[in-house]
């Protein structure tokens, strides 16, 4: 089903509740890959990988919205070898290649305890786990 209008604009309700808490520009990325991978593959899970993908590659997930990255490029290790079958977990949503300083930034501002003593992955877990719980909300 295509998430966007006949005038280009995202349709809100056809977008995840992350994505609608996002900027337009979010919205953007998102609704105009799925609705070319849509057409092009036919398949609404494989679309919706593919927009996904094309969101973490200039956006990170923080908190239940999308924030632009200050550099764009693959979000973890799974984006960086890409492929359907790929055994590497994904950071969902989380910008895992950015520096450990961003990591504690992003963890400040959602008030993540015990940031200051974690290591980098250990961030990149908390942050992930702060994700899931605030959209479970």
């Amino acid at each position: 089903m295509p998430k966007t209008t006949r005038s280009g604009e995202p349709k809100m309700s056809e977008l995840p509740s992350t994505l609608q808490r996002s900027s337009a520009e979010a919205q953007r990325t998102f609704t105009k890959a799925h609705d070319a991978a849509a057409e092009e593959y036919g398949s609404e899970e494989r679309a919706h990988r593919v927009a996904y993908s094309a969101l973490k590659y200039s956006f990170e997930k923080v908190g239940d919205r999308w924030e632009r990255k200050k550099r764009r490029g693959p979000s973890d290790k799974h984006a960086e070898r890409g492929g359907l079958h790929n055994p590497i977990p994904t950071a969902e949503g989380v910008d895992a290649n950015a520096s450990k300083k961003h990591l504690l930034d992003v963890a400040r501002r959602l008030d993540v305890r015990g940031r200051s003593t974690m290591d980098k992955s250990e961030l990149v877990d908390a942050i992930m786990k702060h994700n899931r719980q605030a959209r479970a909300r």
